[in-house]
């Protein structure tokens, strides 16, 4: 496994064929995961073995995982990219008491936790508008 400048994880075939093989062994009943250190067994948290179980599929199946980090507190051009609109959108969201936002001197800053609130639930609103098309589609 080879890291670039970008922190992407680049599998050979062996170790797709490894992701697919410990993702196969996690799949059963008893799929837990646990890290063994000097002859002592500790499970992981449910949501870290998922995290894990999610990076082995895409290997597995040759994809790339991207490893980042996301500061606490955003810029509103990093929000608004992480959001996918513009600029003057986020901020009229901000205006319109859509999303949280604090002041840094004359900077508006927010909180990368209430930004990713929003992209959640702005998807399980376009979820539940698609979910009603296609049950007006079933309908006919």
């Amino acid at each position: 496994m080879k890291l670039d400048s970008r922190d992407r994880v680049l599998a050979n075939d062996r170790e797709q064929m490894l992701a697919a093989q410990v993702l196969d062994q996690l799949s059963g009943p008893d799929g837990a995961l646990a890290v063994t250190r000097h002859e002592a067994v500790s499970p992981l948290p449910v949501e870290v073995g998922r995290l894990l179980q999610h990076v082995l599929d895409v290997v597995a199946r040759g994809g790339t995982v991207t490893v980042g980090s996301v500061p606490e507190v955003l810029t509103t051009t990093t929000a608004a990219g992480f959001l996918g609109v513009s600029r003057p959108t986020l901020m009229r969201m901000v205006d319109n008491g859509e999303l949280p936002s604090h002041k840094v001197g004359t900077h508006t800053r927010l909180k990368a936790s209430d930004v990713y609130a929003a992209l959640r639930a702005r998807r399980a609103r376009e979820r539940a508008a698609y979910q009603e098309l296609m049950d007006l589609e079933d309908g006919d």
